[in-house]
């Protein structure tokens, strides 16, 4: 793999090497600008089973978008996106987006009780043949330190950081193979951020073929849950 020196660049944080099996997803010469600002170009990126690869840089340098791009979520503006050795476009989107789950910094959770919205990705057709993981569900939340009560409680009621445990525990139960994680313990206390950090590598432990992209302020967090950081800079 071979990335631009400006505006990415790539760094080892000394953890093992990931699996030198076929990359899981590829990115290639992704290009992305708002109005007349370029965020970044020619940007390759690399995924192999079992990595997690970490996106640093400043405010401003598109980390969000390069994962919503990923998520397909973004219109590719310029570049290839490859999943299992397919290119994005022979993938149905609601395929796609099931393998490769984009969870934000500041989730939006439907309206009614947590139950629910841990529920609700299963009542889509891309799921309808897989029944909801009750135990599974419980079992998460208990080590994220929530009761069955929980489950009762409304999703509007939820402070920041619940709304994060929520969004990842209902990410976790769809069992996707990419992870594209946004900041996703900026809401939570120390002991919560070690909880799910602890999930997340446990889901990663799971099953080999997995793996997931984290962005995050923290750089500690960072290098302590990644195999290499890519950071991004602006180029324009």
């Amino acid at each position: 793999m071979q990335l631009p020196r400006h505006p990415a660049s790539e760094a080892s944080t000394g953890n093992p090497n990931p699996s030198s099996s076929r990359p899981l997803l590829r990115a290639l010469g992704l290009r992305f600008a708002i109005a007349d600002r370029l965020l970044w170009q020619d940007l390759d990126l690399m995924l192999a089973p079992g990595e997690r690869l970490a996106i640093a840089g400043p405010s401003g340098s598109g980390k969000t978008l390069l994962l919503r791009t990923l998520a397909a979520l973004e219109l590719i503006q310029r570049g290839e996106i490859i999943f299992q050795g397919r290119p994005l476009g022979e993938w149905s989107m609601p395929v796609y987006r099931g393998h490769v789950v984009y969870l934000p910094q500041r989730p939006a959770l439907p309206e009614g009780t947590v139950d629910a919205a841990l529920r609700a990705p299963f009542h889509f057709q891309v799921r309808q043949h897989r029944h909801f993981p009750d135990e599974q569900a419980r079992h998460l939340l208990q080590m994220l330190g929530r009761d069955e009560t929980f489950l009762q409680q409304h999703s509007e009621r939820l402070s920041g950081g619940e709304a994060q445990m929520v969004a990842m525990t209902r990410a976790l139960l769809t069992a996707p193979d990419v992870l594209l994680l946004d900041e996703p313990t900026a809401s939570l206390d120390a002991g919560a951020v070690a909880a799910i950090e602890q999930l997340i590598a446990n889901w990663l432990q799971e099953k080999p073929q997995r793996a997931c992209v984290w962005t995050s302020h923290d750089r500690e967090q960072l290098e302590r849950n990644s195999d290499r950081i890519l950071s991004l800079a602006s180029a324009a």
